[in-house]
Order: C-alpha cells, then sequence, then structure tokens
C-alpha cells in the first residue's frame, strides 16, 4: 500500500522518523490486525473463552481484548447479536484502559460515535454511575444508540449536541472525560485506504482547531481531581504533543500523568512541540510555538504513540491530564444545577416504596403523567407488565418523551434545551391503553431476571431463523419459566446459549417474532 500513501504524507514521516522511517513504511504491507473486545455487561471473559470456537489471541494493553482472524467474521456470529462482544480496532482500545474508569463514576465520551469507546467504559462502569455519550453528528448517533442497546448498557445518556452546549448543565460535574477527538486520521490509512487517498496537509490545521475546543470545553466539565484523556488516531504533532502543551500552557492547575510505554507504546516526543508539519521540510522544520514553556513541553513526555511498525495495531496518541486539587476545592458530589427531572423530557420520580407496591401489583390509585399536547399515560401499565415479566428488576426514575419510556441514571442536570437521544435506559411504549416492551429492554436483561424465557442454541438453526425474523415452531416444554403458576402464553425473553437476544410472544406452540427488523441477520 505504501504507493498510494500521499507524498506531503510520506515527505512528513521520513523526517518525524529517521532511521525508523523504513520500518514503518514496511508496515504497511503488513497485513492490518483485527480484534474484538469482551463485553463483560453480559458475560465473563472466561466465560465467554469457554464457549466460543473462535482462536483467539490476547491483546495485552486490554484485559477484555482478543485478536480474530478476519476469515473467521465473528460480526456473522449469533453471539455478537447476543452483544457478547465488540468489534473494536486493537489499538482503540488503549484509551479507555488509561481513563482508568471504576463504578460508581460519571464519566463523559465527547466524542462517541459509533460506541466502541463508550460501550467500554459501560463494561467497566459495571451498572452504576452516569455515562453520558454523545456525538455532534446525527447521522452517525443512530449508530451509537445501536451500540449501546445491544451492549445492555442501562446506565447511559446518548446526546446528539455540540460540545460547548454542555458545559452549563455539566460543569464541574464529571469524575472522567474521554475525548477521542476528530483528526486528521493519518493512523488509520492502513484500516481505510479511502482515508489515505482523501487525505490533505491542510487537514491538520482544521482538526487542530476543533482539538483545541474540545479540550477547553472538556476542562469546564471536569471536577477537580477529574481525568481527561485525550486521544487521536494520527500521528501529526500538532494533533498530540503540540495541543498538550498548548493545552497545559493555557490550564496550570492541569497536569499530564504519566504513561508507562509498555507494550510496544512509544513516549511523546517533546522535541515535536515545535513543529509544524506542512507539505514542505522547509515548513515541517519551522518553530511555531516560542510561547509553550519548557516546562509544558517536557511533560508531554508522558503521552504515548502506538506506531504500526512496533506493535500489533493502528497509529495512535494518548495523554491522561488530571486536574489537581487546589484549596478552593470541595469534593462533593453536588452539582447546584442537579434536578431530579431531565432536560424538556417530562419526567415522573417513583419512591422506591410506591413503585415497590406497584410491581407486586397491589391495588390503589394508578401512577400516569401528562405529556405535552397528549392525554395521561398510564404508568401502571409499564409497572404491570414489569411485575409479570421482570419483577426483580428496578427501573428508578421514570422519564417520559411522548409514548417512549425510559429509565433515567439518577442524578443528572436539568437538560432543558439539550438535544437528548437516549435519556436512559429505553424500556418501551406505550400503545392502545397496553406496554410494548422495547428490544434495548430486552438486551439489557439477564435470562435470571424473567419469568419466561426460550433457549436456544448456536448449533440450533432456530437460533438463526430467530435473528432473521422468523415466527418459529417452539414446543410447550421449550418455554422455561421461573415458577410452574406462571402461565406459558405471552411474552418470552429470547435467548441464545443462555444469552438474551430479544423478544417473542408465544401462543399454543408457536414464537411469534419480535426481532426489529432494522437489527435482522442479513
Amino acid at each position: 500500500m505504501g504507493s498510494q500513501l500521499p507524498e506531503a504524507f510520506l515527505t512528513k514521516m521520513e523526517r518525524m522518523l529517521g532511521e525508523e522511517y523504513s520500518a514503518f513504511l514496511a508496515s504497511y504491507e503488513d497485513t492490518r490486525w483485527y480484534g474484538l473486545r469482551i463485553n463483560t455487561l453480559k458475560t465473563s471473559v472466561e466465560q465467554f473463552l469457554s464457549i466460543s470456537a473462535l482462536p483467539l489471541k490476547p491483546i495485552t494493553w486490554t484485559p477484555t481484548g482478543f485478536y480474530y482472524n478476519e476469515a473467521d467474521r465473528p460480526g456473522k456470529h449469533p453471539y455478537y447479536h447476543a452483544g457478547l462482544y465488540y468489534i473494536q480496532e486493537p489499538s482503540a482500545m488503549a484509551p479507555v484502559e488509561l481513563l482508568d474508569v471504576h463504578p460508581g463514576e460519571r464519566v463523559l465520551d465527547l466524542c462517541a460515535a459509533p460506541g466502541g469507546k463508550s460501550t467500554q467504559i459501560a463494561a467497566k462502569l459495571a451498572g452504576q454511575g452516569i455515562l453520558v455519550t454523545n456525538d455532534i453528528h446525527s447521522d452517525r448517533v443512530k449508530a451509537l444508540v445501536k451500540n449501546i442497546e445491544l451492549s445492555g448498557v442501562r446506565n447511559a445518556v446518548v446526546l446528539n449536541e455540540q460540545p460547548e452546549k454542555l458545559q452549563r448543565p455539566f460543569e464541574s460535574y464529571f469524575d472522567k472525560i474521554l475525548i477521542d477527538a476528530p483528526c486528521s486520521g493519518e493512523g488509520m490509512f492502513r484500516k481505510e485506504e479511502d482515508m489515505a487517498k482523501a487525505w490533505q496537509p491542510d487537514w491538520v490545521k482544521k482538526y487542530a482547531e476543533m482539538q483545541r475546543e474540545l479540550l477547553k470545553q472538556a476542562a469546564v466539565m471536569l471536577r477537580a481531581g477529574g481525568r481527561i484523556v485525550y486521544s487521536t488516531c494520527t500521528f501529526s504533532p500538532e494533533e498530540n504533543e503540540a495541543m498538550i502543551a498548548e493545552f497545559l500552557e493555557a490550564h496550570p492547575r492541569f497536569k499530564v500523568l504519566p504513561i508507562v510505554p509498555e507494550h510496544g507504546f512509544r513516549s511523546g516526543v517533546p522535541a515535536w512541540v515545535d513543529v509544524t508539519a506542512g507539505s514542505r521540510i522547509e515548513e515541517f522544520e519551522k518553530a511555531t510555538a516560542p510561547h509553550i514553556s519548557e516546562r509544558s513541553k517536557q511533560a508531554v513526555e508522558g503521552t504515548v504513540r502506538l506506531w504500526p511498525h512496533l506493535l500489533q495495531g493502528e497509529g495512535h496518541f494518548a495523554a491522561v491530564l488530571e486536574y489537581s486539587i487546589g484549596d478552593e476545592d470541595e469534593l462533593v458530589d453536588e452539582n447546584p444545577m442537579l434536578q431530579e427531572e431531565s432536560g424538556r423530557f417530562e419526567a415522573m420520580k417513583v419512591s422506591k416504596q410506591a413503585k415497590a407496591g406497584k410491581q407486586r401489583g397491589t391495588e390503589g390509585s394508578r401512577p400516569s403523567v401528562k405529556v405535552k399536547g397528549q392525554l395521561a399515560v398510564d404508568l401502571q401499565l409499564l409497572y404491570q407488565f414489569m411485575a409479570e415479566h421482570a419483577p426483580n428488576v428496578a427501573i428508578g426514575t421514570i422519564t417520559l418523551h411522548g409514548d417512549h419510556v425510559y429509565a433515567a441514571p439518577e442524578g443528572l442536570p436539568n437538560l432543558n434545551g439539550i438535544r437528548v437521544i437516549r435519556p436512559g435506559w429505553y424500556l418501551g411504549s406505550f400503545r392502545k391503553q397496553r406496554f410494548e416492551p422495547s428490544h434495548a429492554l430486552a438486551m439489557g436483561l439477564q435470562a435470571s431476571d424473567v419469568v419466561r424465557t426460550v433457549s436456544l442454541s448456536v448449533g440450533d438453526g432456530a437460533a438463526i431463523r430467530y435473528l432473521k425474523g422468523e415466527t418459529l415452531e417452539i414446543p410447550q416444554e421449550r418455554v422455561i419459566r421461573s415458577h410452574t403458576d406462571i402461565p406459558l402464553k405471552g411474552y418470552c425473553l429470547v435467548c441464545i446459549d443462555g444469552y438474551p437476544v430479544g423478544w417473542g410472544k408465544w401462543l399454543d406452540g408457536m414464537l411469534k417474532n419480535e426481532y426489529p427488523a432494522g437489527w435482522r441477520w442479513t
């Protein structure tokens, strides 16, 4: 592929790498590496390896990541449809590992689509805390929503908003922020040849302007003591070392947390802070950042670069930035803008006692909420469904958007005026005085959560037929009930080898398929 790389790019890389340039160029003739990451919201690494026939090799920087052979095509396997893993470029798994997410934290993925890093964060949160995942592109957000739902994430809020608008509601809110920044994409040329053909030298300057703003905006939303991981998939110093040094100079409360250069990672290069990568060698050699202090320049040695000739993955850069705690900081979990209501949605908080009563089917007043311009929605329909099908699943704060109902994470700020695509776990919708469960609800459950399941197996042709949307003949002995007094008729959680893939309705030996048309096996 080396002959297809832009000449200006090759000139720049030769100047940057010197003696290593020939090895770097030779890496473009190698076969690219393919990776998948096991979704620990659904299964453990050990359990997945015990049931999977895929020949996998561990990725050393990600305990849940593995290399696979391209010919095995794991995206065409029922386990993919069960959300047991996410297909992800190996180097792209590193930034979230550096973010060091723990259950219960508030985390923002600022440039999230299509959702690989968001689902990786969600797995580390283990259903506790809040994940806010945002992308400015409305078309890409669709893929983000699908991947969040496929992975069974319950505590995510999906936004489609300009980052500057997030600063006010989320000021000093997050414990961790990931900025997987839009970039000139030079590290992806082997993976995406069309990107190499389209690349222009001025992309570097264009993306650097975006990255500068994203870092400033993220700094406003991070609490004292919090952490930002900034990453790109490009080689240009302006978007990497120079960007971090400039940020440090403008934000003295931040420092670089040095990353150990292991796994084939290479430390950032302080000397590259002062270069500009133009199309001509003489432009590359110009110093353009005399205002950057020596302290800020040297700090970038604690960042890392992932080079394709030094490890089994594509080109990346990553920096870990910590917001130092000052004497004036109070480490409390209260944001003055926090409210129970979520954004422009009509929300209703239900107390734990009332909710427990409704899910047990107790009689009394029927909870409802008035949606603008519509009749009151009868929430008892939701609670009745959950009591009958998943009685032990807590759904927390209920948030409505039209006829659609969500379980919103606790502790969100007021998001009025923000484009909210998913204000939480999408539970379903109200149709003609009944509640219809969503596919997202099914994917967020475990088989043990529900009273009625139908279990298929990978080796059973019925599993593929279900994923294709076909009606199945299922004898009553294959309908598994948690108690013998549970009726056979009704909604079943359809599982493949015990892992949920969607809903079905069983009646008289037939399973009506509720698998969404847009998700079906093709």
